[in-house]
């Protein structure tokens, strides 16, 4: 979709959620830029009094693989998987993306290196071809346990769409998995194991983990301090998780399975990241610390729709309306302000003058937030 902007737009009799207020008024565009916040015009384009938010800026879904690989050994065309992904993704209020591309192979994946490639590949043409409604970057989600990991990391490091990579390490007994119970459950689950296969494959993947994820850890931090990409750290549950973060320049703490965990990641200066679906279901699916609680002890900066693409739009109205002391405003700036700092993006991520003209048109309906209209820098998308 080309994305060049309009002239102008004027937005009015809108419910404008600012950074720290919701301001009823109108808004001026001129080439894809906010020029104007204002009082009600009587021109324009009527939102009946809406909610108009900032576009949301996404920095961690898995939700591309789904469309590429929808079943076990199906691939779908990479081009057709890309605009479909691209559709729910803007659908859902997300107008900038980056899209979590796996590095590292384990028992949960038949997709190597050359396949990510080939999906960046199609993302990069999407965007070169004015046919996506976001914008869309990349985020390396790297399996440093895995033997092939820093391998394909190096094959896929130096592609521009490249804005963050996470170093995670889903082996047993620790981090995301730190009860066994909740591995079990997961991974005979998924992959329809034998206690007896399960067995070898936890003495495995913890062997894996002992000899490749300190050394991959180590080398592919100093690779994205020279190449300018943003590092997270993924799944911390320790204080001593945290150290090793902050040993190796990280920024964003992403999805914390503690509050000890948190509690130190904020002590660091790392913005603590969170996924919506944690929010909106009122819990971890593994059992881990609620985001919830994290918002309610000040220690939330960013959401995430990490397998859900609607849910970080949902969970933004969530937190404004279950906890106390967030207001609506505060709550979307965890979708919108705060994600677009964390990832580099300063041209964006509030309602502001001279900032990007990236809105959505939202209408709360039974307490659920509809999406109605989507705007990228001035121009309608959706």
């Amino acid at each position: 979709m080309n994305t060049v902007a309009l002239g102008e737009l004027v937005l009015t009799n809108a419910r404008i959620v600012l950074a720290n207020e919701v301001l009823e008024g109108s808004i001026r565009v001129d080439g894809g830029v906010i020029t104007d916040i204002g009082a009600p015009g009587r021109s324009g384009v009527d939102l009946e009094g809406d909610y108009l938010i900032p576009g949301l800026v996404e920095l961690h879904t898995d939700h591309l693989e789904t469309h590429y690989a929808p079943r076990p050994k199906v691939r779908w065309n990479p081009v057709a998987a890309v605009q479909a992904h691209d559709a729910q993704i803007a659908a859902s209020g997300i107008t900038t993306v980056l899209d979590a591309i796996r590095v590292g192979l384990d028992e949960n994946s038949d997709m190597g290196a050359t396949e990510m490639q080939t999906l960046m590949h199609a993302i990069a043409a999407g965007t070169k071809a004015g046919r996506l409604r976001a914008e869309h970057h990349v985020h390396l989600r790297c399996e440093v346990s895995a033997p092939d990991c820093l391998e394909s990391f190096n094959l896929l490091k130096d592609d521009p769409q490249v804005r963050l990579a996470s170093l995670m390490d889903h082996a047993p007994g620790q981090r995301q998995f730190a009860s066994m119970d909740a591995y079990k459950v997961y991974y005979q689950g998924k992959l329809k194991m034998s206690d007896a296969a399960l067995e070898d494959f936890t003495q495995r993947r913890n062997a894996e983990s002992r000899t490749y994820a300190g050394p991959h850890r180590r080398a592919i931090a100093q690779a994205c301090h020279d190449l300018g990409i943003v590092l997270a750290s993924h799944d911390d549950a320790t204080r001593d998780h945290v150290e090793e973060a902050v040993a190796l320049g990280i920024d964003v703490a992403e999805f914390p399975t503690t509050i000890e965990a948190a509690k130190a990641s904020r002590q660091a200066g790392m913005a603590i990241l969170m996924g919506g679906p944690n929010v909106v279901r009122g819990g971890s699916h593994s059992g881990n610390v609620s985001a919830r609680a994290l918002a309610e002890a000040g220690l939330l900066d960013i959401l995430s729709s990490d397998y859900i693409p609607f849910s970080m739009l949902q969970s933004a109205f969530s937190l404004a309306e279950t906890v106390e002391g967030i207001s609506l405003a505060q709550a979307v700036q965890f979708v919108t302000k705060r994600p677009a700092e964390a990832g580099g993006f300063h041209d964006r991520g509030e309602i502001a003058i001279g900032k990007r003209a990236d809105f959505v048109h939202v209408r709360v309906e039974d307490g659920i937030p509809i999406v109605l209209t989507v705007w990228r820098q001035g121009r309608r998308v959706i």
